[in-house]
């Protein structure tokens, strides 16, 4: 049933795509938003990649890698998004909050908030390769083939211990 969808789909129908789109919609925005930890951002990312699949879909070659090949457009348009995100946060100065005391109950908030904080600090790469293979639990060499890098270097426990030592050091 998708074949037939995105081989139409292919040829110009845009019934079809938008099939394609309404069936992708919400996994692609629980994926972006899983990496953006950002509602807005992750709406404006899956956009992108629906218009994306649909200006390039004539270069998919097989119908049947349809899902692989937009998770792969869906990662870089996360991949710009989160790079906006960190230039524009970049300008912006939380260094007040950082000292300020918390009330008990706060506690599991703050723990909470200091998780998603380091987890946006993470390279967009990086969040995309621990969303992809723990979320969407792809293999590493499924996931290795959604972004686009060798499958040794999501094996590689450097890469993340590389960038945790870039963050302590910043």
């Amino acid at each position: 049933m998708q074949r037939d969808l995105v081989e139409r789909a292919q040829r110009g129908d845009r019934e079809a795509f938008g099939a394609l789109a309404e069936q992708s919609i919400g996994h692609l925005y629980d994926v972006a938003q899983l990496m953006l930890h950002d509602s807005d951002l992750a709406k404006d990312a899956v956009q992108e990649a629906l218009i994306l699949t649909w200006r390039d879909l004539r270069a998919l070659r097989d119908p049947d890698r349809f899902t692989a090949w937009m998770r792969r457009i869906l990662v870089r348009c996360v991949y710009r998004a989160a790079t906006q995100e960190r230039r524009q946060t970049a300008v912006r100065s939380l260094d007040g909050m950082a000292d300020a005391v918390l009330p008990d109950s706060s506690r599991e908030l703050e723990d909470r908030d200091q998780v998603d904080r380091g987890f946006r600090r993470l390279k967009p790469e990086l969040r995309a390769a621990l969303v992809v293979h723990h979320y969407l639990g792809l293999t590493y060499d499924e996931a290795a083939e959604v972004l686009g890098v060798p499958e040794p270097w999501l094996e590689a426990p450097a890469n993340f211990n590389e960038e945790a030592s870039r963050r302590k050091s910043a």
